[in-house]
């Protein structure tokens, strides 16, 4: 008899293996995404449209047109580490994590050929260490990490961007759009349970997106748009771009802005 389920983590965590490929074979999800990533990346030369050295175009775009500005940099998800490249390579100072061990090799060599300084982890973002996540963060990027997550790991997500990202710091997401020429599941979170698969990632609606997030301004959200092989930046459509603002902390007595807590 197992009674073991005592604390929240407890319970995401059996949540978790709900998704796992015993129940269903060839899912994808939280429970062992590792090795699928890990299969996934093993081969270079795969002709996938992500695994070209080339960044977000939204994300370069935030950039050209000054809404943000270089900083503390984590990329979440790095995968092959085309955003994270492109942010050390713009004055930033990056962190980029990743599950994946063989993602995560193929974005240090990249870096090394390009002589970027980029801190890499391998593990689980919800499970690394303040030490190791150090924070806060100027910038959080992610590009195709939150719609794996099967939805209880919202909550994850958002206590990891609570603790990590500055006051006045932005998120920049990149997900699969819901709707014509969208991709992705778009089950409703009950359902997913129900069917114990995320079927290779969630569809977001813009509303849904702004619920989620709601307790952060938003800047933009607008489909991505598509760029041509000759082009220097990566975008497509069946993808939403979304860039969310933090709010600046209210002074506190004193005049001095607290900083988000760091356990």
């Amino acid at each position: 008899m197992d009674r073991t389920t005592r604390t929240v983590e407890d319970l995401l965590s059996l949540l978790d293996g709900l998704f796992t490929s015993e129940h269903k074979a060839g899912c994808l999800a939280t429970g062992d995404g590792k090795d699928f990533w890990d299969r996934f990346y093993a081969d270079r030369s795969r002709q996938v449209p992500f695994f070209v050295a080339k960044p977000d175009e939204s994300l370069a775009g935030y950039l050209d047109q000054g809404t943000i500005a270089p900083g503390r940099a984590l990329d979440l998800g790095c995968g092959a580490g085309r955003n994270a490249l492109y942010l050390a390579a713009n004055g930033f100072e990056v962190d980029a994590v990743d599950l994946s061990p063989v993602a995560v090799a193929w974005a240090e060599d990249r870096a090394h050929e390009a002589g970027a300084d980029i801190r890499f982890l391998c593990g689980d973002a919800f499970a690394l260490s303040a030490t190791e996540l150090s924070g806060p963060y100027d910038l959080v990027v992610d590009s195709g990490c939150f719609h794996h997550l099967p939805p209880h790991r919202r909550v994850s997500y958002l206590a990891l961007l609570d603790r990590v990202l500055a006051f006045g710091g932005h998120l920049a997401l990149t997900g699969f759009a819901a709707g014509e020429g969208g991709m992705g599941s778009e089950l409703g979170d009950a359902d997913l349970y129900r069917a114990r698969e995320l079927r290779g990632g969630l569809a977001y609606t813009p509303e849904s997106l702004r619920w989620i997030f709601s307790d952060m301004v938003e800047v933009e959200v607008r489909r991505m748009r598509e760029e041509p092989p000759e082009s220097p930046l990566f975008g497509a459509p069946f993808l939403w771009t979304a860039l969310f603002r933090r709010e600046a902390a209210p002074a506190a007595p004193g005049g001095a802005r607290p900083v988000p807590d760091l356990p």
